[in-house]
């Protein structure tokens, strides 16, 4: 239970079972995921835990203090093994190195710092951000280490030359968090600009960047065989693709600000705090959608073309990872480097070292625990826990398949109740099993996706929150079973034993029911696009769009706007004064991918004619005959009105919870000063 607030966390990526905290009180906390109770309480700072890093055997912790101090603990041993002093500020990132008995350290103080945790000293120190560096990453073979800082950059650092090989500088605002590709040279980042940007390492160029987070990136993860990139903001979950850029899944998860993000098992692990109090959260993957042709957020007709690789990626570089350890002659020369250079900050073990080392401890809390996941080596149950097994719920009941559908024995449950506004109240206890969960999710037929969440801060019973969207009447673009056709109706009632099995013709007749209505639609529908096309062939998008409308059939305007969308700078002011009526008409429609699609075209408007016709409606008259500002004037009224329509329409949808609530509250906002 932690008595003081948390200032950071970190789960260990080779398990996601086991989760360190750091906060006010300087000490540093290990916990087993599950369980409420502390495992081992590590002291030794002198000030706040503003940083903590697991190594890839989660055999040792290191920890970053406001002083500028690090420590490094042996979780097995539970003892202190480092203390390294020389950054001038507040220590925000840590990285170990994935081969050798290495760690690199960010600072407030802009620094980064390459440590030999043997020697005991400070190997090289890194310049070149001019603020805060926020996250730091090894590349899989250990060569470079990736950098993001607050000043809204990314610097890729080569280790053996000492030097920087390339800076990102794409995103506007600060740089949370970066992470390379397990196998490919890809680098990806998450910004506070609330998008996500993949890096190409050989060419060193962007390849890649999402539009549709709704608030600050705060960690990102690739897929363990690379295959899709998962990005954590507040409240969602996304899945991203790459070349094309796609966006195959959105999950909303009640997780607040997420601080970290592993997977174990192909289940989620995903850790935040608030204050004194730290929540989990458990995803299972196997639920989320992490293919197919979602074009960020849209839901397309047509399929995107199979990727070249395997791996859902174009043929690319793949890391070298060497057998041994990165502690011979590179290493070497980067130390004799350091003797010669002024930059360098070798310490050698010092009496006050060795004190501060003394002054630190590992206070074993929970004996049992400890013992089951840290000792003996080849115990089964040591962390890592066996690939096999999956993330059992608590109480001792695995969240497995089967348990999820059918209900389990009755257990006190804290849920917190969440209001119209998508805003936590108190929570409520009741007696209720714990039932299939059923998440909010956009771009994707419903389905059931595990979340489980609790707190540390209650040792007794643990938190379990669900969130179960409304039926809403709206036509998923993606369904598991055809429109129109009841599978009931071709089986044989049980409550009537005498009734007469369906034969064949009458099953076919059954089935045909309605196919020739069918045919005839969609011979009519490849008429009118077939009359589009071959307006569209003469190079006018305005006259094939107005072809488009005048045909009186929303599916004819939801293809052409797809295809304008897919290019943005198709779009003219002619074309808004065309299509607003239309797609004030596709925001109320009862078809998911036209509410989709209307959606994406008026967001392309706002953002890119409101300011003109804000200015244009705003300027004062001109003086004299100005024929051309006076038709963009006309035009600019008539879109005006249009948008002043429409903006009631987004201010209703946008109260609803759940699917289409969050999409239509980003548009709301960006309609807000047509509500003044």
């Amino acid at each position: 239970m932690e008595t003081a607030n948390v200032s950071s966390l970190v789960l260990g990526k080779a398990s996601g079972r086991l989760l360190a905290t750091g906060g006010e009180d300087c000490r540093v906390n290990i916990w087993a995921v599950s369980k409420p109770n502390c495992i081992m309480s590590l002291t030794g700072h002198t000030s706040p835990v503003e940083c903590i890093q697991f190594n890839c055997s989660e055999e040792r912790v290191v920890a970053g203090s406001q002083s500028g101090s690090l420590r490094l603990w042996d979780l097995e041993a539970a003892k202190i093994l480092r203390t390294l002093m020389g950054h001038k500020a507040s220590v925000c990132s840590l990285d170990f190195h994935p081969m050798g008995e290495y760690l690199a350290s960010g600072s407030v103080d802009s620094n980064i710092k390459l440590w030999d945790v043997r020697r005991k000293g400070c190997v090289f120190r890194y310049k070149g951000h001019t603020q805060a560096v926020r996250c730091l990453a090894f590349s899989p073979d250990g060569k470079w280490l990736a950098s993001a800082s607050d000043d809204s950059t990314v610097k890729l650092w080569d280790l053996i030359a000492g030097k920087m090989i390339t800076e990102f500088t794409s995103h506007t605002s600060a740089v949370n968090v970066v992470q390379f590709h397990p196998n490919e040279y890809l680098l990806a980042s998450g910004s506070a600009d609330r998008t996500v940007k993949l890096w190409d390492l050989e060419k060193f160029n962007m390849i890649s960047s999402s539009e549709g987070e709704t608030g600050v990136v705060r960690s990102i993860l690739f897929n363990p065989d690379g295959s899709c990139l998962y990005s954590g903001s507040e409240n969602t979950l996304r899945v991203y693709g790459w070349e094309p850029d796609r966006c195959f899944d959105v999950v909303h998860v009640g997780w607040g600000k997420v601080s970290d993000l592993a997977i174990s098992n192909n289940q989620m692990i995903a850790v935040s705090y608030s204050q004194n109090n730290v929540s989990w959260y458990v995803v299972d993957l196997n639920r989320v959608k992490k293919s197919g042709s979602v074009i960020q957020g849209l839901i397309q007709d047509k399929p995107i073309p199979a990727p070249t690789s395997a791996l859902g990626t174009t043929l690319r570089r793949n890391y070298e990872r060497p057998t041994t350890s990165c502690t011979g002659q590179e290493m070497k020369q980067s130390s004799e480097a350091d003797r010669r250079s002024p930059e360098g900050e070798r310490r050698s073990p010092s009496s006050e070292d060795e004190k501060e080392d003394k002054e630190s401890s590992a206070e074993i809390t929970n004996p049992e625990d400890y013992k089951e996941i840290f000792q003996p080596r080849s115990a089964i149950s040591r962390t890592p826990p066996k690939r096999t097994e999956p993330f059992t719920a608590p109480l001792e009941h695995s969240f497995s398949e089967s348990v999820l559908e059918k209900p389990g024995p009755a257990v006190k449950i804290v849920t917190p109740v969440i209001d119209r506004a998508g805003q936590l109240k108190g929570p409520i206890t009741s007696s209720t099993p714990v039932q299939r969960v059923e998440p909010t999710v956009i771009a994707a037929a419903p389905r059931p996706v595990a979340v489980v969440t609790t707190s540390v801060t209650s040792p007794s019973r643990p938190v379990v929150t669900t969130t179960k969207p409304k039926p809403t009447g709206i036509i998923l673009s993606t369904r598991n079973e055809p429109i129109g056709l009841n599978a009931g109706d071709f089986l044989s009632h049980a409550r009537n034993a005498k009734a007469s099995v369906m034969g064949d013709e009458e099953a076919l007749a059954q089935i045909r029911k309605g196919h020739d209505t069918m045919c005839v639609m969609l011979t009519s529908r490849y008429k009118n696009l077939d009359t589009v096309r071959s307006v569209w062939a003469s190079g006018d998008v305005k006259t094939s769009l107005d072809s488009a409308v005048s045909m009186n059939d929303l599916s004819i305007v939801v293809d052409v706007l797809n295809i304008i969308n897919r290019k943005p700078s198709l779009w003219k002011l002619d074309l808004c004064t065309s299509i607003l009526t239309q797609i004030e008409e596709l925001l109320q429609s009862k078809y998911e991918s036209y509410v989709q699609t209307g959606c994406i075209s008026l967001k392309l408007i706002l953002k890119r004619f409101w300011p003109l016709i804000s200015d244009t409606l705003t300027a004062p008259p001109s003086v004299g005959v100005d024929i051309t500002r006076e038709e963009r004037h006309r035009k600019c009224k008539a879109c005006y009105k249009q948008l002043k329509n429409l903006s009631n329409v987004v201010k209703n949808r946008a109260e609803q919870v759940g699917r289409h609530g969050s999409t239509f509250k980003e548009l709301q906002l960006l309609m807000a000063p047509l509500y003044c």
